[in-house]
Formats: C-alpha cells, structure tokens, sequence
C-alpha cells in the first residue's frame, strides 16, 4: 500500500475515515527520517489494515505545531480517531510491527472509559 502525504487539507478526512492511520512526522534534511523512511514503507506493505503517512513538518508547521511536535522523526498512531500511540524517534522494523499489533489489540471500549475518567478527574481537580 502507497504512504500518503497528509496535509492540512485531508488529514481530518483521513483520521475520521478510516480504523487506524499511522503518521510518520517528518522533514526532508532530517538524517534519521530518511533511515526510517524505508521501514515505514515496508510495513505499510505488511499492514494492508492500516493506513500509513506522512506528515513533512516543515511545510505542515500548523499541523505539527498542534500535536507539540519537537523532534523528528515522531511516530503518532490513531485508532478509531484517537491518539493511542506516540513517540519521537525512528522504530525499527520489529518495534513498528509490535505497536501495531498491539494497537490492533486494543479494547476501544476501555481505552474510551479510560479517557472519560481521566477528564472527569482532571475536570474535578480544576474545580478544587
């Protein structure tokens, strides 16, 4: 399967529209990005479910301004529109292939829950 290039313009259509999208944030002078380039797309190849791309930092600044990119490459994961993974640094082969699976693995129903009593508590604490 073909990486996409997320933009402004059709990332919001692309997280919303599909189960899981892996996003490889990255810049074209960036010497580790270009090492991780190859194993995103092999996997993109082993995970047909999944719809990987990639977002240039450099010309998406809004885009990685508003997920607090820092470092490239960073390697973020959504599952049913929400953020279940995220780390700076390229993976290799195996640690890509062993965040998908377990993003796969995911009960979505707990991981909502989750999120709805962290935000409760959060919103609790607020109040105080």
């Amino acid at each position: 399967m073909a990486v996409l290039e997320l933009t402004q313009q059709n990332f919001e259509a692309t997280v919303t529209g599909n189960k899981l999208v892996i996003i490889d944030f990255w810049a074209p002078w960036c010497g580790p990005c270009k090492s991780f380039a190859p194993v995103f797309e092999a996997a993109s190849e082993q995970h047909p479910d999944v719809v990987f791309a990639k977002i240039n930092s450099d010309d998406e600044q809004s885009l990685a301004g508003h997920f607090g990119i820092r470092s490239i490459p960073t390697i973020m994961l959504f599952r049913e529109e929400i953020v279940v993974f995220m780390q700076p640094g390229a993976l290799p082969a195996s640690g890509l292939d062993g965040v998908l699976t377990q993003a796969k693995a995911l009960d979505m129903d707990q991981v909502r829950r989750d999120i709805a009593e962290r935000d409760q508590q959060s919103q609790q604490q607020q109040q105080q």
